[in-house]
């Protein structure tokens, strides 16, 4: 047995036992922890990790001394307890993300959280080489949310076979989705590890459409996807960078009705203790994301405007996670200048969401950003660097105003307003603001320069402005 005895606030607290390695482990033995703290209580299932170990993983949310009691229908792993010290979090550890009044983000110590995303399918099924690359490159990057599939893809310039696979089988053969392959998960599980060391979070779809019988992955039993979806809870479920995207593209499964993603929400719900994030992303149809087991919207959508109405019907945070994508591609989808999808993302900020950023420019290796990682080769990511820097200035409660129509804004009425004017080309504002004197920044978000402007600004003013694409105003109340 082997035991930690003392680990941080929202790190990962481990048992690992030994236990029967013939038969079918991962149908045949059941083992769990309850975990306890004066009033605290939870639970964590345990998960085969091959070679006769078991693994019970959990995150601690309180500091001081918890203690744990295992269960298991076998012997060797039943009734098995003891303790361990919580301690304080290491700096950068802020633990998992939350939502914060309803159409927010912060993490569970209160500190902000704005997700600026990327996309990057299946970097981890790539060559070594190639996967340190994108580690190297998320490192420089303004990022700190990444999709990315837990099963590999067979989709356009997704061909190649990995190297591993999550169930004991081969292509040639067939797969035993009885047997999960616990080295492909924990190759996973160390690329998590190293999104949460980069202080980027890992959000996991666990189910995709593009598989199309290759590998039978996307059209597994009833039985056979909660099977596997409790294992990853059990095995990623302690890492605080963890969320649950429960497909992407759910409505090409055609396979999986409405009931099936309920039951698969459901079990996400009962066996994730941490409860982390939850969401399902779509690509014509919407899910019902006002539904109470999903935490915020996950939506593809080209026009990143709907994101304040759909803030305000579902009452969530709202997250564009696909938009189109910065490359030059024969989609329309996959060809988007990037001064088009820097628009797009000022656009839904303003507007009160989100919006993740994607490229896919073709390229000799046929390596592209979107699915195979490595490095970045557009225009738009110094822009959301930028971007980013404004924001985090920004005050944390503000939000869209739908007073100001014909351009996005994000404002904390009386004393700061963020309001962008992307592909319009104003020649001059007109304000009326509150009491107060206030000071102005012209903002060109594409040449990333912040003017200020000279003077100060009270009641009824006009500001002249340059009238070219992709400026921005910041407006702020001066302090006396």
């Amino acid at each position: 047995m082997i035991v930690t005895k003392e680990v941080e606030r929202w790190g990962v607290f481990e048992l690992t036992l030994e236990g029967p390695s013939d038969g079918i482990p991962f149908t045949d033995i059941r083992l769990c922890a309850i975990f306890k703290k004066e009033l605290h209580v939870a639970e964590a299932e345990g998960f085969y990790d091959g070679s006769g170990k078991y693994r019970i993983r959990f995150m601690p949310e309180e500091e001081g001394v918890w203690s744990y009691a295992t269960s298991s229908n076998c012997s060797d792993l039943d009734g098995i307890s003891g303790e361990f010290t919580c301690t304080i979090p290491a700096a950068g550890n802020h633990g998992p993300v939350r939502v914060k009044n309803a159409v927010h983000f912060q993490y569970a110590d209160g500190t902000r959280f704005i997700p600026i995303g990327t996309t990057s399918y299946v970097w981890h099924l790539q060559s070594e080489q190639l996967q340190e690359q994108t580690l190297h490159t998320l490192q420089q990057s303004p990022f700190n949310k990444i999709r990315m599939c837990v099963f590999p893809k067979n989709y356009v310039f997704n061909n190649a076979e990995p190297d591993a696979y999550p169930f004991e089988g081969s292509s040639e053969q067939g797969f035993d989705y009885s047997r999960l392959r616990p080295d492909y998960f924990a190759h996973l599980e160390k690329r998590v590890k190293d999104m949460a060391d980069l202080g980027i979070q890992a959000d996991l779809i666990l189910f995709h459409p593009y598989d199309e019988g290759r590998w039978g992955f996307d059209e597994m039993t009833s039985n056979e996807d909660d099977r596997y979806l409790r294992y990853v809870i059990a095995r990623l479920g302690a890492y605080h960078n963890v969320w649950w995207s429960l497909a992407n593209e759910y409505d090409l499964m055609n396979h999986k009705s409405l009931e099936d993603w309920k039951r698969l929400f459901r079990i996400v719900q009962e066996y994730d203790y941490g409860g982390h994030l939850r969401s399902i992303h779509n690509c014509r149809t919407w899910y019902d994301f006002g539904v109470p087991w999903v935490t915020h919207a996950s939506i593809q959508h080209a026009d990143v405007r709907v994101v304040s109405e759909c803030t305000k019907q579902y009452g969530k945070p709202v997250i564009i996670d696909e938009c189109g994508y910065e490359g030059n591609l024969d989609t329309k989808w996959g060809s988007l200048t990037p001064e088009e999808l820097v628009c797009r993302i000022w656009e839904g900020i303003c507007r009160g969401g989100y919006v993740t950023h994607g490229e896919t420019y073709l390229n000799a290796e046929q390596v592209l950003w979107w699915s195979h990682g490595g490095e970045l080769h557009g225009r738009s990511v110094r822009r959301i660097e930028f971007m980013r820097g404004i924001l985090q200035d920004t005050p944390e409660h503000m939000t869209y105003s739908s007073d100001r129509l014909d351009a996005a804004t994000l404002e904390l009425r009386g004393e700061y307003y963020l309001q962008y004017f992307g592909p319009h080309r104003f020649a001059f504002r007109e304000f009326a603001l509150p009491d107060g004197k206030y000071e102005v920044d012209l903002i060109d978000t594409w040449n990333m320069t912040i003017t200020p402007l000279s003077g100060t600004y009270e009641g009824r003013f006009r500001i002249d402005l340059p009238a070219k694409l992709y400026y921005a105003l910041r407006i702020r109340k001066m302090t006396v």
